[in-house]
């Protein structure tokens, strides 16, 4: 199998190279290729970080998991090699598309884009943050589906008061926007803030689900 470090793995499987061979010059050999590729690592522990990306009603998104759970959700304007880059760098370089691994994330989104479903029921790895953002971070999901929240109310929630400031970064720094709702919380004036997947993602997520 080939990651994204470059090397190239065959797995012992006789059929694979008669595959790539193939897959030069034809489409549907490189996706029988992929899926053999895919299950063979999955099968030999290989896959750490599965991807996919997905169409939204705010743009392409990539979901990434790992075995513990979805662990990235990237907007378009984010750059999703550098993302996938820094997954490889910061979790594992054995990364591949595996869109079987995240079907589950997949359709809750669409569920959730479709306004049939108001919270997600999926498995997170918060790795990616540490600390007083990790703890921001799981406390979003308290708040309500069509509610929002200011800097300010979010920083007593969880505790500090004060800390207005840093519950802005992580926010800002949120591994796992539309899934952790980053987007309810606004300035304290009810202006929409920054945004990582930008004004006009925030502006669609908040209409969605005051729609509702």
């Amino acid at each position: 199998m080939k990651d994204r470090t470059g090397s190239t793995r065959t797995t012992g499987d006789p059929d694979l190279s008669t595959l790539v061979d193939r897959a030069t010059v034809d489409p549907e050999a490189l996706a029988r290729l992929h899926t053999r590729l895919e299950d063979a690592a999955a099968r030999d522990g290989l896959l750490d970080v599965a991807y996919t990306v997905v169409d939204s009603p705010v743009g392409r998104l990539l979901l990434a998991a790992t075995e513990k759970g979805l662990v990235r959700v990237a907007f378009h304007n984010q750059d999703h090699d550098k993302v996938l880059d820094d997954l490889a760098g910061t979790l594992s370089p054995r990364v591949l598309r595996a869109p079987k691994r995240l079907d589950g994330v997949a359709r809750e989104l669409d569920q959730y884009f479709s306004g049939a479903r108001r919270t997600f029921d999926l498995p997170l790895d918060l790795s990616l943050s540490h600390g007083f953002r990790q703890l921001v971070q799981r406390h979003l999901p308290e708040i309500a589906y069509g509610r929002t929240l200011s800097y300010g109310e979010v920083a007593r929630l969880v505790g500090n008061p004060k800390a207005v400031r840093a519950v802005g970064t992580a926010c800002a720094t949120n591994p796992l926007p539309v899934v952790v709702p980053c987007h309810r919380v606004l300035r304290a004036d009810g202006t929409l803030g920054g945004y990582a997947g930008g004004a006009a993602a925030k502006s669609v997520l908040l209409d969605l689900e005051s729609a509702a």
